[in-house]
Parts: C-alpha cells; sequence; structure tokens
C-alpha cells in the first residue's frame, strides 16, 4: 500500500499537490485508472482513482472513505526536551511515529542545550513517518513550551517524569497497565533540575525509572513510547 498525504481533502474530486503528484507520476510511474490510497491525518483512510496524471497536478476521485482506521485504544503524550543534535529529535518523532503516538510536545528546560527547533522540518518527519508506517492519523507536534507551562497545563490522565535523580521511583511498565491515557516526561541530556523537578512533583507527576541503565534523551523517550504501546496494545 502506497499511501498519499492529504489533509485538506473534501468531497470526491481533488488535486494532489506537487510533491505527491510528482511522486505518483514521476517515480510511482502511476497512469490514469491506477488506484491510490490517500490519508488526511484525521483517521480517514481513501481510496481513489487517478483521472488526470499530471506530474504537478495530479487528480483523483474518491471511490471509497473508511473512518477511524487503524484508531488506537490510548492516548499517548510525550513531553521531551529537544536534543543538541538535531537529528537524534527527528530520528525519535520518526520511530513514536511509527510505533504510534498522538502528541508530542517539545519542552525547555533549566539544562537544555537546544533552544530552537524548526517546527516545519520536523512536521515533515512525522508526516513521512506517518505515511511509511501505513497510519491514518498524524501525531499532534506542539511548538517548543517552557517547561513549567507545561507542569501546570491540564491533563486527563496519569502523568509521569523520568528522571536520574537519587530519589524513590516506580518503574513505569508497572505504571502504565489500566491508563488508558498517559503524559511522560523526559528531560535534557543534563537532566532535569532539583527544582524542575519538585515542581513537577507538585503537579501531581509520578516519577519514573525506565530501568537500570542510563539512556540517551532520545532514547529513552522511544523506550517509554514502546513501554506504553507494547502494555496497551489492542
Amino acid at each position: 500500500m502506497q499511501l498519499f498525504y492529504t489533509p485538506d481533502i473534501q468531497g470526491k474530486s481533488y488535486t494532489l499537490n506537487e510533491i505527491e503528484s510528482k511522486h505518483a507520476i514521476r517515480v510511482l510511474r502511476l497512469n490514469p485508472g491506477d488506484s491510490i490510497q490517500l490519508i488526511d491525518g484525521k483517521g480517514s483512510l481513501y481510496t481513489a482513482q487517478i483521472t488526470d496524471a499530471n506530474p504537478k497536478r495530479c487528480q483523483i476521485v474518491v471511490q471509497a472513505q473508511e473512518r477511524e482506521f487503524g484508531k488506537r485504544n490510548s492516548y499517548l503524550h510525550i513531553a521531551v526536551a529537544p536534543t543538541k543534535n538535531i537529528d537524534r529529535l527527528e530520528w525519535f518523532l520518526e520511530k513514536a511515529t511509527e510505533i504510534g503516538i498522538d502528541e508530542i510536545t517539545p519542552v525547555l528546560c533549566e539544562h537544555s542545550e537546544r533552544k530552537v527547533i524548526k517546527d516545519d522540518r520536523l512536521e515533515k518527519v512525522i508526516v513521512s513517518a506517518m505515511k511509511q508506517s501505513l497510519k491514518a492519523y498524524l501525531p499532534r507536534l506542539n511548538p517548543l513550551t517552557p517547561l513549567n507551562e507545561l507542569l501546570q497545563s491540564e491533563f486527563r490522565g496519569k502523568k509521569f517524569i523520568a528522571h536520574c535523580h537519587e530519589l524513590d521511583k516506580r518503574q513505569l511498565k508497572n505504571e502504565i497497565p489500566g491508563s488508558l491515557s498517559n503524559l511522560i516526561l523526559i528531560g535534557p541530556e543534563g537532566d532535569f533540575s532539583e527544582q524542575e523537578l519538585t515542581t513537577a512533583l507538585q503537579n501531581n507527576f509520578i516519577p519514573v525509572s525506565l530501568g537500570s541503565s542510563r539512556l540517551r534523551t532520545e532514547t529513552a523517550a522511544l523506550a517509554a513510547c514502546h513501554t506504553c504501546n507494547l502494555l496497551l496494545e489492542d
């Protein structure tokens, strides 16, 4: 199955944008009458037929729509401090999207080494991973958010903070079962400051461990993502 991303699709007739048109006609060499699948990032999977194989403005007609394609029974929000090497954050976004995630918030912490990100670039990574992994839901990418702002925001579900401080911590794998809505906070390379950890605990975040190994930021975030998906699988 080859998916094309069509976030603004409405009605029966649609024209692919230039990037998707080029991929369909120049790369895949599709022709009028060929069938393709479209996703809108909101859960709908469309089956359509090419009517005009224009490499810049490929026109299609929708033949069928399947709603809530691959809908998950749980909600996962991971808030993670962007890594100094942006490639590592992009790797996490790609793999987390493939495994299954609903919302991602880059957070600005006291020890953050990266304080600027390019939302458009990160969004492209997520869209590409969504298409590659045959998903119809596009994870929500929030703008870079100060940690204190996120700590005080409302979240209906369990809230966790994974850290390396020598404090009593629960095992994340023991806390996830039975909780269908989870927010997991992953800190920067230098970990959270003591004040940040204190504020998190005051806002009902549960301190957790991801295991005995010391993990890089992006590895910890992906481990948390995989743990949630494994334990909450349909």
